[in-house]
């Protein structure tokens, strides 16, 4: 795992923006003190601000891969760290005389935790913590402190070079402080106005020299000042910025009924959203 882009956290932003990521200093500061720390990264926020595919970045500077465990209510242990085939294991020992154990390499399911350790150096990426159980985060507060994953009946497998650990969380509930305090912590904010024109214009280079990303940057904070069941994110303001330039339109006006479909994501947010920004006021 290649550490020039992590010399400090000047060259972390370079290399992220180099990637069409605009990174602030703390957000920088962040991803370089969990790598230089061997610490996971706890990502912080409202949905759309850039936590996902801040490790994807995070990958692809490093040049390894990247694997995701998505959480969800009811996630336990199997789908994160492994599983054993039972179907293989149960034909094995019905139709072979083959005394090998089944509890061998070819019977064993890796999922997200175990392939991100065997294939180390990687970054897991371990989504929306907050969807997850408690009883989950008490399991996975013990795999990130570990030295060691044991796999009974086959191996304990010794972690020398851990995995550069994401973690992220829409803030939906509290997460145990415990897991934080294992972890570099960082809230991402909704960008300011003129830096999320300027992430429209590095993404959507066919508006860089048009007007648009600026309505489209202004319109959005007016719009994230609305009771909308899910207020638009950075990830929707590329992709209206995208769909404008698809359908040839320089202006909000002219794309919103083609394209609201990309900006709002909930039947009924598209009035409010429609009324307010053909009016152009909050």
């Amino acid at each position: 795992m290649s550490d020039t882009v992590f010399r400090n956290p000047e060259h972390v932003a370079a290399d992220l923006a180099s990637r069409n990521y605009l990174a602030e200093p703390g957000l920088a500061a962040a991803v370089y003190l969990a790598k230089r720390l061997k610490m996971p990264l706890f990502l912080e926020g409202d949905p759309g601000v850039g936590k996902t595919v801040l490790a994807l970045k995070i990958s692809e500077a490093l040049g390894v891969e990247l694997i995701r465990l998505q959480c969800y209510s009811g996630i336990d242990r199997s789908q994160a760290l492994y599983e054993w085939d039972f179907a293989r294991q149960l034909l094995h020992l019905r139709g072979s005389q083959d005394d090998r154990s089944i509890y061998g390499a070819e019977f064993l399911i890796a999922r997200p935790i175990l392939r991100a350790v065997e294939q180390t150096p990687s970054v897991l990426l371990i989504d929306e913590i907050d969807r997850a159980d408690d009883e989950f985060e008490a399991f996975l507060l013990e795999v990130l402190e570990g030295k060691t994953l044991s796999i009974p009946e086959y191996q304990t497998i010794t972690i020398d070079e851990p995995p550069f650990v994401v973690l992220t969380s829409n803030g939906t509930r509290e997460v145990h402080g415990a897991l934080k305090r294992r972890c570099v912590y960082h809230w991402i904010e909704h960008p300011t106005e003129e830096r999320e024109a300027d992430i429209i214009r590095l993404n959507v280079p066919e508006v860089a020299d048009t007007p648009l990303a600026d309505e489209i940057a202004a319109a959005m904070c007016r719009l994230r000042r609305l009771p909308l069941v899910r207020p638009p994110g950075v990830a929707e303001s590329i992709g209206f910025a995208r769909a404008a330039a698809a359908l040839g339109r320089d202006t909000i006006a002219d794309a919103l009924d083609d394209a609201i479909g990309v900006l709002v994501k909930h039947h009924e947010d598209q009035a409010l959203v429609r009324s307010t920004l053909r009016q152009g006021t909050p």
